[in-house]
């Protein structure tokens, strides 16, 4: 029985919004995506995040290809030696400091900060978190319960208990926090969702001294900020403070899924043993998804991608130059294009769909534009962008 791809995604796709952008995309190349019409689209948002290299890299489509040639899913995580997982873990953690030596390996940044979280009550034997408001970590029933946004948790609630609120650099709002029972913080240093706003530098260092008095682990959230997209390969690079467990997903497996959280092996083992199993997945570590994460990371470094981010984010700064644009917030090519409210930006993007440029907006910042574009983005292209964008303005 033959059916039309779009009909099939509208009937048998479990939707996530009433209103899906409804692009059929067939290919993705470079900065660029195209749909079954033959309409070319500018990437402006890397599939929020991932594809920090471009789509479709030569050197990662190879990689893929000759993993799969190989073999694919063998046996659950942990239980045999495969290369793929092993030499990544090996060459991500030469960029990390010494006690970020020990990798976990899961299918999605959601995945993740669930691993983290059980990691964190194992080592402290404590039961409460602190998260901060308007954070958004993942869907799944852990990360929801560090959501303080209740249109997004209040339909699934009872969720997990015990989780502390706490706003962005209120750093006196430290000193109400019950830190005898706290298990970790997690915490980004560029609250994406809410429009890519930064965290002050004495706020982290704040966490960091309070983590160490009270014996709480400070759990970094860089499932958007890393590889690379905030100008560093990982954006607490730049507060000079190291977590103990790093969170990491989206573009770590260069396009494939992937999440992973990192911390100390001494810290790590507590999963192992007691019970044994304490955390176990049957595809996280996928050779596959590890084969291209290496491949990705290979090029990161290689074509010093990450060079010419902070230049490119003040040509965005730059060429973005209109009345109606209010602010522009965040870091690198995470980027929050500020507008009056989210019928602006929605008309806005609309716009700029027909005009080949592929956007979005922020989930608790609809009126902000998201700017989030492959790392290989050019200046003609970002030009290219600005330039439409400020001529649309204009017009709608």
């Amino acid at each position: 029985m033959h059916i039309h791809p779009r009909q099939a995604f509208l009937a048998h796709l479990a939707q996530t919004s009433p209103s899906p952008m409804n692009i059929h995309i067939v290919k993705a190349a470079g900065n660029y995506l195209f749909d079954a019409d033959g309409n070319r689209y500018l990437d402006l948002i890397a599939g929020i995040s991932v594809c920090n290299i471009g789509h479709q890299h030569p050197e990662v489509v190879a990689a893929v290809q000759g993993q799969a040639a190989d073999f694919m899913h063998v046996m659950v995580y942990g239980e045999t030696i495969q290369s793929p997982q092993s030499l990544f873990a090996h060459n991500l953690v030469q960029y990390l400091p010494p006690s970020l030596d020990c990798c976990y390996f899961v299918n999605s940044g959601g995945e993740a900060i669930d691993g983290a979280m059980k990691l964190a009550k194992r080592v402290t034997g404590k039961t409460d978190f602190v998260a901060q408001t308007d954070a958004y970590h993942g869907s799944s029933q852990g990360p929801l319960s560090l959501m303080s946004n209740d249109y997004y948790s209040q339909a699934y609630r009872p969720l997990l208990p015990s989780v502390h609120f706490i706003a962005q650099d209120d750093i006196q709002g430290l000193e109400d926090i019950p830190w005898s029972r706290v298990a970790a913080v997690v915490v980004e240093l560029i609250q994406a969702e809410r429009g890519a706003k930064l965290s002050g530098k004495e706020f982290i260092h704040s966490l960091r001294d309070k983590c160490n008095q009270h014996c709480s682990l400070l759990i970094f959230d860089e499932i958007q900020t890393a590889m690379g997209r905030t100008g560093t390969l990982f954006a607490f690079e730049q507060y000079g403070v190291i977590p103990d467990v790093l969170v990491l997903g989206k573009a770590i497996g260069g396009g494939m899924p992937m999440g992973a959280f990192i911390a100390s092996h001494k810290l790590m083992q507590t999963l192992s043993q007691n019970p044994i199993l304490g955390h176990l997945t049957t595809f996280g570590g996928h050779p596959v998804v590890t084969a291209a994460g290496n491949a990705a990371l290979k090029v990161l470094i290689e074509e010093k991608l990450m060079d010419e981010v902070a230049g490119k984010e003040k040509l965005f700064r730059r060429l973005l130059d209109h009345e109606r644009i209010l602010a522009i917030h965040g870091k690198g090519l995470l980027l929050a294009i500020e507008f009056s409210n989210h019928e602006e930006v929605s008309a806005l993007i609309q716009a700029m769909l027909l005009r080949g440029l592929f956007a979005d907006w922020f989930l608790y910042a609809p009126h902000c534009l998201r700017i989030a574009p492959p790392l290989t983005i050019s200046s003609d292209e970002i030009a290219f962008a600005c330039s439409l964008i400020t001529e649309i303005l204009d017009e709608i």
